[in-house]
């Protein structure tokens, strides 16, 4: 049996230096598995994002692939597996319906880790809206979610993904607390146990 690559696509306005990405990439390192973790830094742009998610995607050919996606990555998770038939993912507070709430960020935004200042413009509100898919296989999916997350509302990705594997846990918040602790499970999710 293949050993999956993890995709790792962070939220908006984050990068691959994420606490989450980071502490990924970390046990990935630990378990002699840094050449299947893959991170690209996204553009704000949901077309640019769509271009290099393809990219990684498509230099992986023939590989088994999990996606792990955090916030707004876990929307365009859910694309990648709509739209290249990846094996599974895993959403970490996902972003349902993003191009509802870009608009409250319209104009200059500071990137969270990098400091790099993007113009978020009207238009990706439509873009987002063209990348948005339902599940059609639920079992490719794993969601886990935090009640207290102070960002999204979870009871939207409770519905929306509903039939989907869900694990809510009471309390925490949008960085999703003590997601290293889960990272043991997460593996044995992306290779199908």
């Amino acid at each position: 049996m293949k050993t999956p690559h993890i995709l790792y696509l962070h939220g908006f306005l984050s990068s691959p230096l994420s606490e989450k990405a980071q502490q990924t990439q970390g046990w990935m390192a630990k378990q002699g598995l840094a050449e299947h973790y893959h991170c690209p830094a996204l553009p704000m742009s949901p077309k640019e994002c769509a271009r290099v998610i393809e990219a990684q995607v498509r230099a992986l050919d023939g590989e088994k692939i999990c996606v792990i996606g955090s916030s707004l990555g876990g929307f365009l998770a859910t694309w990648a597996v709509e739209e290249f038939g990846l094996e599974r993912a895993v959403l970490i507070d996902p972003a349902v319906r993003p191009y509802a709430l870009i608009r409250q960020y319209l104009g200059p935004q500071q990137n969270y880790q990098t400091g790099e200042i993007y113009d978020i413009k009207a238009e990706y509100a439509d873009d987002l809206l063209a990348f948005e898919r339902s599940p059609a296989n639920t079992e490719k999916y794993w969601l886990l979610l935090q009640t207290a997350d102070e960002v999204l509302d979870y009871r939207q990705a409770v519905d929306f993904y509903r039939g989907c594997h869900q694990t809510i846990e009471d309390g925490g918040d949008h960085s999703f607390v003590a997601y290293a602790d889960w990272l043991p499970r997460i593996w044995e999710f992306a290779n199908g146990r």
